[in-house]
């Protein structure tokens, strides 16, 4: 009896929640005032007085707050999610920036630490082969997922008998009740019935989804708009070699398509 009324309570609270799934993707609709943009973090007891973890959280919420839903909604109108123009050359490899470590879990709950890479004769993320070429995909709202498509979509075309390149869509969840192990898992399980159709060739491509906290991780990439797709070229290393936003525009396929191509002779 105990159980059904606690099942029943999450079910209403569950209910006042408002989900989006389109493509495997789901995301909480975005608040209207700014203040519930924030996440649902709070300092462990053990911070309380630590004046260094206050100050560092007071900025985080400051930064959070000023940059507004509506600030998104504004650049979207302005250029529909291409916030800057891709790249049209591969970056050299000396001046590329590694991409930060992501852990991801797949529709059946496997976890995996992405970019896959190699460091000298180790390989991260426990895999025999480490690919030449990765394009990573991030959404953080399931209305980009079209976004994501212009790229991946072409990009499976091109190399889908290669293997040396692989391809994950990464879909982002910050909602800390979404990431609750129980909810996370039904969300998985769900994800897992509802999953594409697999094409024939080397080239699959993997769709996985992160869980948490992923402000720093922004932060480290730079991204602000949460409402459009981002998109990284990366080496075996682990280093952002190429970047687009947006929608695809023919130029810019043509782009990564090239500097892919580049990749995969490097030596």
């Amino acid at each position: 009896m105990l159980r059904l009324k606690r099942l029943s309570s999450t079910a209403i609270f569950s209910s006042q929640l408002f989900f989006t799934i389109e493509h495997n993707q789901f995301s909480l609709i975005p608040s209207q005032n700014p203040w519930q943009r924030t996440s649902n973090r709070f300092l462990d007891i053990y911070q309380i007085g630590n004046k260094a973890a206050i100050e560092k959280e007071r900025a985080r919420l400051a930064d959070e707050m000023n940059r507004g839903y509506f600030a998104d909604i504004s650049e979207m109108k302005k250029h529909g999610g291409k916030i800057a123009m891709a790249n049209k050359i591969i970056t050299p490899a000396m001046a590329a920036v590694k991409f930060p470590t992501l852990e991801v879990n797949y529709s059946d709950g496997t976890t995996l630490n992405l970019p896959i890479t190699s460091n000298g004769n180790e390989v991260d993320a426990c895999k025999s082969v480490v690919p030449k070429a990765t394009l990573l995909c991030l959404s953080f709202r399931a209305s980009s997922q079209a976004m994501v498509d212009s790229w991946s979509v072409p990009f499976l075309e091109a190399f889908n008998n290669s293997e040396k390149v692989q391809l994950y869509e990464v879909s982002v969840v910050d909602s800390w009740l979404l990431s609750r192990n129980p909810v996370k898992r039904l969300l998985l399980r769900f994800m897992r019935k509802s999953k594409p159709d697999e094409r024939n060739g080397v080239l699959q491509r993997q769709i996985v989804y992160s869980f948490g906290d992923h402000y720093y991780f922004r932060k480290e990439l730079k991204i602000l708009n949460l409402l459009t797709g981002y998109i990284f070229l990366l080496d075996n290393f682990g280093r952002i070699r190429w970047q687009g936003f947006g929608l695809a525009k023919q130029e810019e396929l043509s782009s990564l398509l090239s500097c892919t191509s580049l990749l995969l002779e490097e030596k």
